[in-house]
């Protein structure tokens, strides 16, 4: 076929572009595909096995003596167990937290188990003002933090028409915005020296959606996604050194949820900080990409995403577990 020039004698692109193939040009196309799917299976058959030899037998976690973990939301709950955890493995602890009375209590507590292995700042982690402000303090007053865990969350719990404005932007703030401030403190320093982890907290809610949390699942669906796409940024360096984990907890009995529906209990409990917390820490320490507690949620999950929604809405029916309303006075 004779490529259609113009009137200055270039080929025009339009029309070379849209000319059939040759069919020796499909045929190579055919045998490079054929040939990278041989590979990729051969790939996934080892990273199964590799996968499910580790389910039986869990990797040793890396030592974190020496490092300095950030931990934001330390006052109470999860943020407080994994402060305490990390303090015991060896770790310097910096606490960020919003409520100073809180905060200085369980910096107090760690220090006096641990002979001052925790630095505490006051911090609102829906400002990016207010992260970049104190994550200078913590470079200067600490070090270079090279393992950074953003935990910090708020949980509003109404129907969607029930979420006020500034309820939404805060649920955002605090879920989501807060981690991109994060990276922009702390994830310079990470690539210059090769070396650190960052930690986000998602939920079961950043995976299935629930009535009256529509703000919260979607900022915990965020994370997921944020998470996902870093670490596509950060595999792009083969020579990348950095970690990132995205954990996804079941109802965790920490004050944020206050009106829980459980119809098996027995089955489906509450989960309690301290055990959130060691199956986070671990999971990091054996740098795991994603991690669910309990650890069956996420296979659970993506097999339920083969089936029809319908199939899908009608278990969610019969299992009878979520989050029902709290009134706007129990909010304030």
């Amino acid at each position: 076929m004779t490529p259609v020039r113009n009137v200055n004698g270039s080929v025009d692109s339009n029309v070379k572009q849209n000319r059939s193939p040759h069919i020796s040009e499909v045929i190579i196309q055919l045998f490079e595909i054929l040939c990278l799917i041989l590979v990729w299976s051969v790939q996934s058959i080892y990273f199964i096995g590799e996968s499910l030899f580790k389910m039986v037998f869990q990797p040793q976690p890396r030592s974190v003596e020496g490092e300095i973990v950030l931990i934001t939301g330390t006052g109470h709950g999860i943020g407080k167990e994994l402060a305490l955890k990390y303090a015991e493995a060896g770790a310097t602890v910096v606490a960020w937290d919003v409520n100073k009375k809180n905060n200085d209590g369980t910096v107090k507590e760690i220090n006096q188990k641990y002979q001052k292995k925790a630095h505490g700042y006051i911090c609102d982690v829906g400002s990016r003002d207010s992260i970049l402000e104190v994550a200078k303090k913590v470079q200067q007053e600490v070090g270079d933090v090279t393992i950074l865990i953003a935990n910090a969350g708020i949980m509003p719990c109404h129907l969607i028409e029930e979420h006020s404005a500034d309820e939404i932007r805060k649920t955002i703030d605090v879920n989501v915005m807060q981690l991109f401030w994060l990276l922009e403190a702390f994830l310079p320093a990470m690539k210059k020296n090769n070396h650190g982890h960052i930690v986000g907290i998602s939920s079961i809610a950043g995976i299935k959606g629930f009535k009256n949390v529509v703000p919260y699942c979607t900022s915990k669906f965020a994370v997921r996604g944020l998470l996902e796409s870093l670490r596509e940024e950060l595999r792009a360096d083969r020579r990348n050194r950095i970690g990132t984990t995205s954990i996804f907890p079941y109802m965790v009995n920490t004050g944020l949820i206050t009106n829980p529906r459980i119809k098996f209990e027995f089955f489906m409990k509450m989960l309690s900080a301290s055990e959130v917390a060691e199956c986070i820490m671990m999971a990091q320490r054996r740098n795991e990409v994603e991690a669910s507690l309990p650890s069956f949620l996420m296979y659970f999950q993506t097999l339920m995403r083969l089936l029809p929604y319908n199939a899908m809405a009608k278990l969610v029916d019969l299992l009878d577990s979520g989050i029902d309303t709290e009134s706007i006075e129990e909010t304030k």
